[in-house]
């Protein structure tokens, strides 16, 4: 899989991850259970590491370190998480918890949930970070109502990640946030890369475009996928699954070219 440097280290980071909203939220005893370690298998074997959490996700934290624990060969996931809550010591109470959940001393990136108190919030991540505690930190959003204000947060703070939303369907962050980001030196993951899903309803049945395989990709989610990584400022998407199967086809996307311009904008034009 190919990787991209994150801005701040120069650390090179898998292009495709995965995230854990819903997808992860099951418990031991659920069917959905018992394909996750199946989930985790594919993503690594492919070459991907980056796999993202919240407490916001319901049981997601506590699912993905039950299952790291116990993977043979040791997991090389980077792992990420939120803060979300308000407060001083509710923010470290969560976080705290977040490390056990993960059954990890080091988290690679904790990132301020929906901007949640992020003031309040920011020192303690800088002091960890210091610390060792946590490698990187960042802000997450997912609605085009905050695009201010995460403007905003990057020209003031410096920050190693930004995480929100971009998909072939939703692309409004391409005017100002992620020119910001790659000007301030910042690592974008892209969250909803499938635009909620309704992206791939409306695209289903319709044939790939002839010159889908000149970039190796063999069905719609790997060329929404491949869109989303063929813009500059994008070092890593992260499309949630729970299923072994579309975990594999998710990252495939992370192998052969990207798209070109030109591509780019008849993928744009076919879905308009």
């Amino acid at each position: 899989m190919q990787t991209r440097a994150i801005p701040s280290s120069a650390e090179p980071l898998p292009i495709v991850g995965l995230g854990t909203y819903r997808g992860f939220d099951v418990a031991p005893a659920d069917a959905a259970y018992k394909q996750l370690p199946a989930v985790l298998r594919a993503l690594f074997e492919k070459g991907g590491t980056l796999i993202d959490s919240s407490p916001m996700y319901g049981r997601a934290e506590q699912t993905t370190g039950e299952l790291l624990s116990i993977h043979k060969p040791r997991s090389p996931a980077f792992l990420a998480t939120k803060v979300w809550t308000r407060g001083r010591e509710e923010g470290i109470a969560q976080m705290e918890r977040s490390f056990t959940l993960l059954q990890t001393d080091c988290i690679d990136l904790m990132q301020i949930h929906n901007l949640l108190d992020w003031q309040i919030h920011l020192p303690t991540l800088r002091h960890w970070k210091e610390q060792g505690r946590i490698r990187y930190i960042g802000i997450t959003h997912y609605t085009p109502s905050a695009y201010d204000e995460v403007e905003a947060v990057l020209n003031t703070e410096p920050l190693d990640f930004l995480q929100i939303n971009y998909a072939l369907g939703d692309r409004g962050v391409e005017k100002r946030i992620l020119p910001l980001c790659r000007e301030r030196g910042v690592a974008v993951i892209c969250n909803r890369p499938f635009g909620g899903g309704g992206l791939l309803e409306r695209l289903k049945g319709r044939p790939l475009p002839g010159w889908a395989a000149q970039v190796g990709a063999k069905s719609w989610p790997q060329l929404a996928l491949k869109f989303v990584l063929s813009h500059s400022a994008v070092t890593c998407v992260i499309p949630g699954t729970g299923n072994p199967r579309y975990m594999a086809e998710n990252a495939g996307a992370g192998f052969g070219p990207m798209l070109t311009d030109a591509q780019r904008y008849l993928l744009i034009a076919l879905v308009e």
